[in-house]
C-alpha cells in the first residue's frame, strides 16, 4: 500500500510539472524579478520604457513555445556528411528458369486379368453324409 501511494504522488507531481511547464518562465520571472530587471533586461539603459525585465520574459516565453512545437514544424537543417567507407554492392542477376514437364508416352498396356464367361450359376458342393 505504501508503494502505491508513492507512485500516485510521483505521478501527480510529474503530471503537474508537464501541465505547468509553459508557465515556468513566468514563475522564474516572479521569483528572480530583481536580478532579471537589473542584470538581464535588454532595455535597462532606458528606464523610461518601464520594461523591468519583461523583454527577457518574452524571450524566455518564445523559447519555451519553440520547444513545445512538434518536430514537423521546426526547420530541418541539412548538413553535408562525409562518407567514411564505401563498399560496392554486387548486383544480383536472376536467370530465367524454364520448368517443363515431360509427358510420358510409354503406353505398355498389359492385359493381366482373366475373365470366364459362363452362364451357369455357381453352387457349392453338397456334402453327402
Amino acid at each position: 500500500m505504501f508503494y502505491f501511494c508513492n507512485v500516485k504522488k510521483s505521478l501527480f507531481i510529474l503530471t503537474l510539472f508537464i501541465l505547468l511547464k509553459p508557465f515556468l518562465p513566468i514563475v522564474e520571472y516572479v521569483v528572480n524579478y530583481e536580478y532579471i530587471s537589473k542584470v538581464l533586461c535588454v532595455n535597462k539603459e532606458t528606464p523610461i520604457m518601464g520594461c523591468d525585465g519583461k523583454c527577457y520574459l518574452m524571450s524566455q516565453l518564445a523559447k519555451s513555445a519553440e520547444d513545445e512545437k512538434p518536430i514537423s514544424d521546426k526547420k530541418v537543417i541539412v548538413k553535408d556528411v562525409e562518407i567514411l567507407f564505401f563498399q560496392v554492392i554486387k548486383q544480383v542477376v536472376f536467370l530465367k528458369t524454364i520448368i517443363t514437364q515431360k509427358s510420358i508416352s510409354n503406353f505398355n498396356y498389359c492385359n493381366l486379368y482373366d475373365y470366364l464367361n459362363s452362364s451357369t450359376t455357381f453352387h457349392p458342393p453338397t456334402i453327402i453324409s
